[in-house]
């Protein structure tokens, strides 16, 4: 069974990590490149970049970043927000991004999901997806979670799968940033119809919150609050879950 895998975001705004409750009340949680070098050493698995403004504001991500972040940094990275053009993600991948993530675009122009399969790989292709619980379903967000698709996230989940993505972030907008746990609903959902592995993010507050992800069936579990506090640990939580019967990296 392969490793379950511990998982960093850095949302970056104006050149800085932040986080928000929500999707919203954004407030500042340090630098990026000095997060980044504490979660390496902390034991973290892997780190998620996103340009959280770059999709609003109509501009390209923010590259110099990239490359100091993927400079200092010997674990995988993934890098998203604002990417439409197909160069642009190749770009990303040799300033030092280990994969791209894509969510509004992919939305609005699905084709491109296999065409950057195609350009740099299915493994390297990874779709975010932002989904709320509102009138008694799960519906896709984009644009940061400001504007209300329509479609089904389960659908969505299936379509991009078949399309190419080699990984899914699924991001829960109603437990985003609370620290409660993770809407382990929605991951189990997603996970029972794709086969490809499933990032929960969206919650995380408790180690606890770690392993009911795992246990719904998630192959990573990203998370932002809970780290940037110092609340816990990366080891800290990996050790709670193989004392759970969960395999991890230690």
């Amino acid at each position: 069974m392969l490793a379950k895998r511990i998982i960093a975001a850095l949302d970056i705004a104006d050149g800085r990590v932040v986080k928000g409750v929500n999707f919203e009340n954004i407030k500042d949680s340090g630098d990026p490149v000095e997060l980044a070098k504490r979660y390496v050493s902390e034991g973290m698995d892997e780190l998620v970049f996103l340009d959280i403004r770059a999709t609003r504001e109509k501009r390209k991500i923010l590259s110099d970043i990239v490359r100091k972040v993927a400079s200092e940094i010997s674990i995988p990275f993934t890098v998203g927000g604002g990417l439409s053009d197909l160069d642009d993600m190749i770009s990303i991948i040799r300033n030092g991004a280990d994969k791209i993530f894509i969510n509004t675009y992919a939305v609005e122009h699905p084709e491109i999901i296999k065409d950057i399969s195609d350009r740099i790989g299915s493994a390297n292709t990874v779709i975010a997806i932002d989904s709320m619980f509102i009138d008694g379903k799960y519906t896709v967000y984009i644009k940061g979670g400001s504007n209300n698709t329509g479609i089904d996230t389960v659908e969505w989940a299936r379509t991009a799968a078949s399309l190419g993505a080699g990984e899914l972030l699924v991001t829960s907008i109603n437990t985003d940033g609370t620290m409660k746990g993770f809407d382990v609903n929605l991951i189990n959902r997603i996970v029972e119809n794709v086969d490809i592995p499933v990032i929960a993010s969206g919650g995380a507050g408790r180690p606890v919150d770690f392993l009911e992800a795992f246990n719904a069936g998630a192959d990573g579990a990203l998370a932002a609050s809970i780290f940037h506090s110092g609340k816990c640990s990366p080891v800290d939580i990996k050790n709670y879950l193989r004392e759970n019967g969960i395999n991890v990296r230690l």
